[in-house]
């Protein structure tokens, strides 16, 4: 009797499960209810997370008020906009969709992750600082590097954002798909070189060096997250010019979008800043370490 209950299923050809994944992903995408649903998801994530960083940086200004605009203040502060706008742009999704000329809606999409790169880089510029120190090393390069390499960043986003407000066209957009794929590459590799470095030096330090454990956990914890979500990102990005279906710029792909921006922002900026939440100690003897 158990035999022939289970029969249809055993029979099923592997396709099948497939195709019944595929069906349901195809009518959740022509919902409305789920669509906004899904939006309204997102929305909620990316308002926590921004939420969380403006408290933890309000936490830490009443702790050290006395030091400007550290390291430590301007990643919370960028990760409180860059979470913040995402929030905004998924709570009206629809509207912003609707927007007219179409370029506001690649600035209010394609912004938000320029400046998730921004955030997450300054965490690769403290680590080449702190290594650059450790051996010795001058480190009057590293800051304007990081600036430049930024400022260059921008210049060439904004060049292709006017292009396409006077001449929009499928070549321009891959080629904004491709700068944006080679943007989050050059930041997946920096983490890999300078979060690897300092992983490898802080193995070398002598096991009873205090908070030598605590330090190379959280060093190895953020670069194995960040190189990974960087990289995600850049394929991604780069297969979407070959692929159409898997463009994450539409009103009709909420389970695409929900999958992607989970997994390359709102998952990994939860982890970094719960691993980075302790707070910088109330009196310094010497300089002003931020990020810790």
């Amino acid at each position: 009797m158990m035999e022939s209950g289970l029969g249809p299923f055993l029979v099923m050809p592997p396709h099948g499960a497939v195709t019944g994944i595929m069906d349901w992903w195809r009518r959740v995408d022509s919902s409305v209810l789920w669509q906004e649903r899904i939006w309204l998801g997102l929305a909620i994530a990316y308002a926590v997370i921004a939420v969380i960083a403006l408290v933890q940086l309000i936490r830490i200004e009443l702790r050290v008020p006395e030091y400007g605009w550290t390291t430590q203040k301007v990643f919370h502060l960028l990760n409180f906009i860059v979470n913040g706008v995402r929030a905004a742009v998924f709570c009206f999704r629809e509207d912003v969709q609707a927007l007219s000329p179409e370029i506001l809606q690649h600035v209010l999409l394609d912004l938000p992750g320029i400046l998730f790169f921004t955030t997450y880089t300054l965490l690769v510029l403290f680590w080449a600082e702190i290594y650059h120190q450790a051996r010795s090393l001058s480190t009057d390069s590293l800051r304007p590097t990081f600036l430049i390499t930024n400022a260059v960043i921008y210049l060439v986003q904004t060049f292709i954002w006017g292009y396409l407000y006077w001449s929009p066209s499928v070549l321009v957009m891959s080629v904004a798909k491709f700068f944006f794929a080679a943007v989050s590459l050059m930041a997946a590799l920096g983490f890999l070189l300078y979060g690897g470095k300092l992983f490898l030096m802080l193995r070398r330090f002598p096991i009873e060096s205090k908070g030598r454990r605590k330090k190379l956990r959280e060093v190895g914890c953020v670069t194995a997250i960040c190189f990974i979500c960087f990289t995600i990102r850049s394929f991604i990005m780069t297969f979407s010019v070959f692929n159409k279906a898997i463009d994450l710029d539409v009103l009709y792909h909420p389970i695409l979008n929900a999958i992607y921006y989970t997994l390359v922002e709102i998952v990994p900026s939860a982890l970094v800043l719960y691993i980075l939440r302790k707070l910088p100690p109330k009196r310094l003897s010497g300089q002003y370490h931020p990020i810790r």
